[in-house]
């Protein structure tokens, strides 16, 4: 997700187009969040089944 958001970053700033350069801000922050949530080992979008 922050791969495309850097992607979408760089093609809306190289075209001036202004919705893809706010797509990619938006997909960089939430990327980095579920990145940050996943390293503490906080469950993100699933269950932890406890066997």
């Amino acid at each position: 997700m922050i791969v495309l958001g850097l992607i979408l970053l760089l093609i809306g700033f190289l075209t001036g187009i202004s919705i893809l350069w706010t797509i990619g801000i938006v997909l960089i922050i939430v990327g980095v969040v579920l990145w940050i949530l996943g390293a503490t080992g906080r469950a993100v979008g699933g269950r932890k089944y406890w066997y």
